[in-house]
């Protein structure tokens, strides 16, 4: 609602930046309508009646004495069924709903709302007249898809006896039930209205304790991640992060999934917009997009969008999270969202920090990534719900010493660093396992104990310790080349290249490789390590290892990746014609140092 009697007259215009005077009144963050064009703007900075605006709409043709109205309200988002299959601009504008208004281009100061005010929801109440809820309990629900039941909580800041409650179709503003405290009577609708730099509230946050299972092998097995952790992936140009987001955002253990394309090309965005209907969910069948929303903040739109996409998204994240559901956030890139900070910074003539960046860029992103978590929400059910927080980084050049990278590095707990290197050989996920690490990884293994065996935790320490082994011998062969290694040495250096190019390889575009559940990812990694051990026993025993390692089982082992997930009993097969086969080596060597010495 717009407030006529508080006008400001606009003074400078500097790219995104408008100042405005005659404002008085205005508070930080609060959303203004900037020129008779009603250009969407947020206020970041006040000094007496001046204030500095960020506008999110292009802002050229604009000049002084133009007005600026003030709304008196913080800049933030619609939340209530509709939001699943939903695709969004930075500040939740419906890119559906724009282009059937006007058009392939976003024209500017078009006004819709996020969500249709006119589609009916056939609401189911949970609660009964009489009852004494509070902030966050579950009213009723609304099946928005196929894959979603959407829970109606009561919103934040209400709580008593209900005197009324609905039951039907019913639109996001239509009342839905009554809430009455000390009196006073608060209407209840499915539309909530949330301040983006806000956290939404909790109880309690938790412990993570459960790893996000992605079907991504390098990650499960070595780099995992917590259901309500914090990941980030950074690397340079062409190594793979939006497809490795892509593969996370397609195929994770999470029920909702929340994908933010901030500042990325247009091409990147139109491949989610046109795979992720397509894409089948592995649990149900269904399409992916009934369990997703998109924000598309493309790189030729306003700098000043990207810094607000990132808050909208993870404040829709939040309230799936409220629901109790598990859900996952994918912000690709966080670099871009930095540099909105920097531009906007370097316009507001601050002193800037580290390369430009402004002195609080470290404390943006820690306010980023501490609203991931696992936590007991709020109300009286006790739900848990856990939001993982997964945010891109492109580093100029791959450097990973610049403030965006290490500010990231000190809060994240995972770090998947790609590696041009191998992207360069095709080898993808190119997450380099000797620069990567996990600080979830021990706090998982009585989980893998208890859903995989104490094996899981063995081989996975196992296998790392040989790929570190292969690193180190490397230097050896490129010296005095690989005649110079003793056998054992040589078996470690074929385990290493069996490990990367038969388990840490995994091709997101073929149907079954690009998904590898818990259990097919141990019985690969069983096959390798049985085929090391064997040749280990077989060597000692006098085998001759150029026979081991020519055996038709390594083409087997190699193409294990590639059986589906109900074939899983071909897995024993290969383990006993491995067992075989090797044996037979080990018998012929013995036959032969018999006839020698007979």
């Amino acid at each position: 609602m717009i407030i006529t009697d508080n006008v400001g007259t606009i003074i400078k215009v500097s790219g995104p930046l408008v100042v405005a005077e005659n404002m008085q009144g205005a508070k930080m963050y609060d959303v203004v309508r900037v020129s008779d064009k009603r250009l969407i703007g947020e206020v970041i900075e006040v000094r007496g009646d001046r204030a500095s605006i960020q506008v999110y709409e292009e802002t050229s043709g604009l000049g002084p004495g133009e007005p600026v109205y003030s709304t008196g309200v913080a800049l933030s988002v619609e939340l209530g069924p509709g939001l699943i299959e939903s695709i969004y601009d930075g500040i939740q504008r419906p890119l559906d709903v724009i282009w059937k208004k006007v058009g392939d281009r976003i024209t500017r100061g078009v006004e819709v709302t996020s969500l249709d005010r006119e589609r009916k929801w056939d609401f189911v109440p949970v609660a009964k007249v009489g009852d004494t809820v509070e902030t966050g309990d579950i009213l009723g629900t609304v099946q928005e898809t196929t894959l979603v039941v959407h829970k109606v909580m009561v919103p934040p800041g209400v709580s008593g006896k209900i005197t009324e409650i609905k039951s039907g179709e019913a639109t996001v503003e239509d009342v839905i039930a009554k809430v009455k405290k000390d009196g006073t009577v608060t209407d209840v609708q499915m539309l909530q209205k949330w301040p983006v730099r806000q956290g939404r509230p909790y109880k309690e946050k938790l412990s993570p304790d459960e790893p996000l299972i992605t079907g991504q092998r390098v990650v499960d097995m070595f780099f995992p991640v917590a259901k309500g952790g914090t990941a980030c992936i950074p690397g340079p140009f062409g190594s793979g992060k939006t497809v490795t987001q892509h593969q996370l955002a397609k195929w994770a253990d999470a029920e909702i999934i929340v994908y933010v394309g901030c500042g990325e090309r247009g091409n990147e965005m139109t491949d989610v917009l046109n795979e992720f209907p397509e894409l089948k969910d592995p649990k149900t069948g269904e399409p992916l997009m009934k369990r997703t929303v998109l924000i598309a903040n493309t790189s030729d739109m306003p700098v000043a969008a990207r810094e607000a996409s990132i808050y909208t998204g993870i404040t829709i994240a939040e309230y799936f999270r409220d629901m109790g559901y598990s859900v996952a956030l994918m912000a690709d890139s966080t670099s871009r969202w930095a540099e909105a900070l920097r531009e906007i910074s370097g316009r507001l003539e601050e002193m800037p920090g580290e390369e430009g960046y402004p002195a609080y860029l470290g404390s943006r992103v820690a306010e980023f990534y501490e609203r991931a978590g696992k936590v007991l929400c709020s109300g009286q059910e006790g739900r848990i719900g856990a939001l993982t927080a997964v945010g891109a980084v492109s580093p100029p050049g791959g450097d990973l010493s610049e403030p965006v990278s290490q500010n990231t590095l000190r809060i994240v707990k995972v770090f998947w660093g790609l590696d041009a290197a191998l992207a360069y050989r095709r080898h993808f996920p190119a997450i380099n396992w000797l620069l990567s690490y996990s600080l979830y990884t021990d706090t998982f293994d009585d989980y893998y104990r208890n859903n995989m065996g104490n094996e899981w935790v063995k081989m996975r320490g196992e296998a790392m310790r040989i790929l570190q082994e292969e690193a180190d011998l490397e230097e050896i062969v490129r010296l005095v080349g690989v005649d110079a290694l003793s056998e054992k040495e040589r078996l470690i250096l074929e385990t290493a290249k069996s490990l990367r190019e038969d388990f840490l390889h995994q091709n997101s575009f073929h149907e079954i490789d690009t998904y590898a559940s818990l259990e097919k990812q141990f019985k690969m990694m069983k096959l390798i390590m049985f085929f090391h051990h064997e040749c280990q026993r077989a060597t000692e025993r006098g085998a001759n290892l150029m026979d081991l390692l020519n055996l038709p089982v390594r083409d087997q082992i190699a193409r294990a990746r590639y059986l589906a997930e109900t074939n899983m009993a071909e897995f024993d097969n290969i383990n006993a014609a491995l067992k075989e086969q090797v044996a037979n080596v080990i018998t012929a060597g013995d036959d032969d140092f018999e006839q020698q010495y007979a």
